[in-house]
């Protein structure tokens, strides 16, 4: 019978973002007359005792690792998570990276999963924009190629509300082939991720790209972050975007997204902009983003990069509104607390996970061609969700992929 590596058991803890008492106290080890929680699994990571098969049960739920992960001769390698575009804060530390890699780790799992999927049905085919533009074209070539190629059209992204906006383009998007997903924690509120550590992923696979979208992040940015990150996909960068473009890349898809958004000639139109004093700029710009359906900061950001707005103006302004909104947030997560009728939990997952792979996934349960566990990986859900979720029948389902 195989020992579990003690190593591995460090490894596990410590990449899951917890230290020894955070991990004592969710794997629901307790004190004892002579030895804390934290110390009795201090014994178990040197290799002094082996912990029980209900214990390790544990840690599989609570460090995101498989069973047969505890039985590997050494910790693996970190997770291939692409590049890192972001510009962190200094308060953000050890635990935030860590929760960071089991996000990217999930969304690999999926992606590679769903990739299977389509090269065993013979449904995978190569998009020809994944990786098809070189940066030194400029970003408002990339702009023009990434409009024709979804067939946007500014006039009707603004006809509605911005969730109708967001609505729009990601179904442009997902006609493409690209799955998009809002994703803000790990499954529970514990774990949110904030916009501050991470804005968007984008997965840069050519059969099955993703791009991930904070949804901790106000609606009206969605729409921008999701066009930074298709750029992404379009110079063929895997990576992880934060909140602060200070790379030449970051920088580049902004100015991709921000063109498609706000074409330039609208921006240099704000003229009377420059100069002026703080109140009027916001004045301006909560005016501009109503009416182009993005974010205040979408806006302030465009009118920096136009040269209408200083960079001290930008920094003050996007600081103003940041604030603003997450007192906003707070106020209505507070509201929601006393709403006993909250949305319906299926509804929201539907959303949060897109047409594209709610589709497919319901598409492959009615053929057999995919399992009730395996759609629940897919889709992060349990298997006796999967066809509530998707509206698939369960008459036709016969489990031909585990």
């Amino acid at each position: 019978m195989p020992r579990v590596n003690p190593d591995v058991l460090k490894w596990a803890r410590e990449t899951a973002g917890l230290d020894l008492d955070e991990a004592a106290i969710k794997l629901g080890i307790k004190d004892l007359r002579a030895i804390s929680g934290a110390d009795r699994l201090a014994v178990l990571e040197s290799g002094d005792d082996e912990p029980s098969r209900t214990l390790l049960l544990k840690m599989t739920q609570q460090y995101r690792r498989p069973l047969l992960t505890f039985y590997l001769p050494a910790p693996p390698r970190q997770a291939e998570r692409g590049e890192d575009f972001r510009t962190l804060p200094e308060e953000y530390g050890r635990r935030d990276a860590a929760l960071v890699d089991v996000l990217l780790r999930d969304v690999r799992a999926r992606q590679e999963m769903v990739r299977s999927l389509l090269e065993v049905e013979d449904e995978a085919s190569t998009l020809p924009f994944v990786g098809s533009f070189d940066m030194t074209g400029g970003a408002k070539q990339l702009a023009g190629e990434i409009a024709a190629t979804l067939g946007f059209n500014l006039a009707q992204f603004r006809r509605g509300g911005r969730n109708d906006a967001f609505a729009y383009l990601r179904d442009l998007v997902e006609r493409q082939g690209v799955f998009v997903l809002l994703i803000g924690n790990l499954g529970s509120h514990h774990s949110v991720l904030d916009v501050e550590l991470f804005r968007g992923f984008a997965l840069a696979d050519p059969v099955s790209p993703f791009v991930i979208i904070n949804d901790q992040d106000s609606e009206a940015a969605w729409s921008f972050t999701l066009l930074h990150e298709l750029a992404h996909i379009w110079i063929g960068r895997t990576g992880i975007s934060g909140s602060n473009p200070s790379t030449p890349i970051e920088v580049f898809c902004n100015d991709v997204a921000g063109q498609i958004l706000m074409p330039d000639g609208e921006a240099l139109r704000e003229d009377a902009l420059r100069g002026a004093g703080t109140d009027q700029v916001m004045a301006r710009i909560r005016q501009l983003a109503d009416a182009w359906q993005v974010s205040h900061s979408a806006v302030a950001y465009k009118l920096f990069r136009g040269r209408i707005i200083d960079r001290e103006t930008w920094i003050e302004v996007s600081g103003i509104f940041r604030g603003q909104w997450l007192q906003n947030r707070a106020a209505a997560r507070e509201r929601n607390k006393e709403n006993e009728n909250g949305p319906n939990y299926y509804v929201v997952r539907r959303h949060r996970l897109g047409n594209r792979l709610v589709g497919l996934s319901a598409r492959m349960l009615a053929e057999g061609a995919l399992s009730p566990s395996a759609a629940g990986r897919i889709l992060g859900v349990k298997p006796t969700n999967v066809y509530a979720l998707t509206g698939a029948s369960s008459g036709g389902a016969s489990g031909r992929a585990a």
